[in-house]
């Protein structure tokens, strides 16, 4: 699959290859995609885009007016209309509107089932379309810079998730059951209920293809959603609600807000919402499970580990897919590979210096390498010179700012770094923690292990906290069953070809070993996320004819 849509992307961006964001090859206005109000190569501090609200079915401005900078050259090219705490109370009112029992469910509008069927049709038709796949493409490059074709790939993922909820697909998300009863009459069905009043929180790191899924599964299931995705890349998702409004999206079924965290809060609080899903930081996904009483679904950060067993095959592939998980999109991926460990076999073979080549060749000019939004450059050479002061540790690769660029100061610009730190130190309490903390960028610790040191590799495994994605390298059943038995991440990738990232629409996405854990993309994960079970129990009758009151029990 991943395969499938990087070629599909290379064939696409070979059309426009010969700069970071060439001028569109197609004949295109800003009619070209429904309902668009901006064109991404167009947008500059001379030309900056307008960013709205939409509640109670209305795009509304704001009279704080938020200035997001271009990433790569630091020019104020985005006016994003930000909601203050003093003007929460439309979204309020909004979201408090919509019952418990949702928009729709088994027993109320089931049209609407079948309404929103056609619009993940109509939607996932127009995202097939070049013209407009091509513009969500470059307008998630200029806010959260990736290379064309990583996010090609996202907006390809977007495409192939809306394909698989056409049709009758979203009904059949409500699916129900029945269950003989113990007389004549009884009988009991089990339904799939929305919460009604949800809220949506997503981050920077995939402006379109995390708010697609999960917003069309919370709509899918029944519910009211107030949508709030981080500033600085909302234009994308603002353009693509403007697309579903084309394809038959109810203007008042969904509200979206500009504002910053603490305003997102108060109204959480006062409007009260019966389920959030949350995905981004672990700090503020348990700030939110207090906050809400536990009333949340949570994807948050994920420390993802890469184990390289003991059959070495294919030694350019596996390096090839190391590189991709660690540095693709500058490591900004809740999936990318933080940990490796290599068994000792792979420690001869010229595994890193393989890693090494491939990481050099990334460069800025076409965003295999970019900037990092969430740390600045000093932090992430702070973070690799700690590192580098554990005994035995070294600089593998990195390590050093990029040059020649225009990257604001506020983010960070580094080249792919790798620092290797011994077994034996990592499993030390005093170096734990320094080691797994989580960098949200090209940065990534190496270390190796031979067979007998498979429990400490276990060990180091059993103490993280967060149990996203993983991969198992091996073909190895008896190491395969040894390893996946004893660890807990939700998603994890098992034999020659495994990797840690990848959220295709075709499987499960999401942590495991909390009960807060949400998924995304396939029809088990919005179920979890976006519907609770409702049990209704019929009993007709009739009553025996020699039926008497008994006595009291």
């Amino acid at each position: 699959m991943l395969n499938h849509f990087l070629t599909k992307a290379s064939r696409v961006s070979s059309l426009t290859k010969h700069s970071v964001l060439p001028a569109f090859n197609f004949s295109r206005s800003v009619h070209s995609v429904p309902l668009a109000t901006v064109e991404a190569e167009e947008i500059s501090g001379a030309k900056p885009a307008e960013v709205l609200n939409l509640v109670q079915g209305k795009w509304i401005g704001s009279s704080n007016w938020n200035t997001v900078v271009d990433p790569l050259n630091a020019e104020p090219f985005i006016k994003v209309a930000e909601v203050d705490e003093a003007g929460v109370q439309p979204f309020v009112d909004s979201l408090t509107s919509c019952p418990k029992h949702g928009l729709h469910n088994p027993f109320k509008a089931p049209e609407r089932y079948l309404m929103y069927g056609d619009i993940s049709a109509k939607a996932a038709h127009l995202l097939s379309l070049p013209k407009v796949s091509d513009f969500f493409v470059r307008l998630i490059q200029r806010v959260s810079p990736k290379s064309y074709q990583q996010a090609f790939a996202e907006v390809y993922v977007t495409q192939k998730f809306l394909e698989n909820f056409c049709g009758d697909q979203v009904r059949f998300l409500a699916r129900s059951f029945a269950v003989p009863g113990n007389h004549l009459g009884q009988q009991s069905h089990g339904f799939r209920w929305p919460y009604g009043p949800v809220a949506i929180i997503t981050p920077f790191n995939f402006p379109l293809e995390i708010p697609v899924l999960q917003l069309m599964g919370a709509l899918y299931m029944g519910n009211k959603p107030v949508l709030k995705v981080d500033s600085k890349v909302s234009i994308v998702m603002e353009q693509m609600l403007r697309l579903l409004h084309s394809c038959g999206l109810p203007v008042e079924d969904v509200d979206f807000i500009n504002c910053d965290g603490k305003t997102m809060n108060k109204l959480l609080l006062e409007a009260n919402p019966r389920m959030t899903l949350f995905t981004g930081s672990s700090r503020v996904a348990e700030k939110l499970a207090v906050d809400l009483k536990g009333r949340v679904k949570l994807e948050d950060a994920g420390f993802d580990w890469k184990i390289l067993g003991p059959d070495v095959h294919q030694e350019d592939y596996t390096a090839w897919v190391c590189d991709q998980d660690a540095y693709a999109c500058s490591g900004q991926k809740c999936s990318a590979q933080s940990l490796l460990f290599m068994h000792e076999n792979w420690s001869k073979t010229s595994l890193i210096s393989k890693l090494k080549e491939l990481a050099e060749r990334r460069k800025l000019a076409d965003l295999t390498i970019g900037p990092v939004l969430t740390f600045t450059t000093e932090s992430l050479l702070e973070h690799t010179k700690n590192l580098l002061e554990i005994p035995g540790s070294k600089l593998l690769f990195g390590g050093e700012p990029l040059e020649d660029h225009s990257i604001p100061q506020v983010y960070g610009a580094i080249k792919p770094t790798a620092v290797y730190v011994p077994l034996e130190e990592i499993v030390k309490d005093k170096n734990y923690d320094l080691v797994t903390k989580e960098i949200f960028g090209p940065f990534q610790v190496i270390t190796d292990y031979k067979s007998s040191q498979l429990p400490i590799v276990l060990e180091i495994l059993e103490k993280m906290h967060a149990h996203l994605t993983a991969a198992v390298v091996s073909n190895d059943p008896l190491f395969l069953q040894e390893v996946i038995g004893k660890s807990v991440n939700g998603t994890t990738y098992a034999g020659l070809r495994a990797r840690t990232t990848g959220a295709p629409q075709n499987h499960w996405f999401g942590p495991a070993g909390d009960p807060r854990g949400a998924g995304i993309g396939t029809p088990e994960a919005i179920k979890l996320v976006w519907s609770c079970h409702r049990e209704i129990i019929y009993d007709y009758g009739p009553v025996s004819k020699d039926w008497e009151i008994p006595p009291s029990t």
